[in-house]
């Protein structure tokens, strides 16, 4: 159900967007047609923030597919990491028992540097210890891994 709800947000927020990218496109247009050059000029300048929305926009959705795709291989492997730390009574991992458990994944990405599912568990170490920005880091290396195998192109 969660997922669910999580793919329902996603397309919210995916529409909303692109909603913005079209009116932002549409802004631009008449900016352009404007006589004043100050104007033209603003409207040129304004075409790049759809651009730039847009290509970030694809770039995300492809990353959580394949996230989504890999985490799927390993669950079918049985090679999904089990969230069986310790939590708060708020709900939040036990930052000690996170690290703790967070050097059991680093040593198997150092051991194997070229498998995709070392990768892709470390990052759910880095995110289980609060540390969003090489989970993320993580994560990338691991889809990258994945797609540059012979067989993740016929997945």
């Amino acid at each position: 159900m969660k997922k669910n709800r999580t793919k329902i947000w996603v397309g919210a927020i995916t529409l909303l967007l692109v909603l913005y990218l079209v009116v932002s496109v549409q802004r631009s247009f008449l900016l352009l047609g404007d006589p004043n050059l100050v104007a033209k000029g603003i409207g040129a300048a304004y075409l790049v923030l759809p651009a730039v929305g847009a290509w970030a926009l694809i770039r995300e959705l492809l990353f959580g597919a394949r996230t989504e795709q890999m985490a799927k291989v390993l669950e079918a492997e049985g090679g999904l990491p089990v969230d069986d730390l310790p939590r708060t009574p708020g709900g939040r991992i036990v930052r000690t028992a996170a690290d703790a458990e967070f050097e059991k994944y680093r040593a198997e990405a150092e051991a194997a540097p070229e498998d995709w599912r070392s990768w892709f568990r470390l990052s759910c170490a880095y995110d289980a210890s609060g540390d969003r920005k090489r989970a993320r880091a993580s994560m990338r290396d691991a889809v990258k891994l994945f797609r540059s195998q012979p067989t993740a192109a016929g997945r």
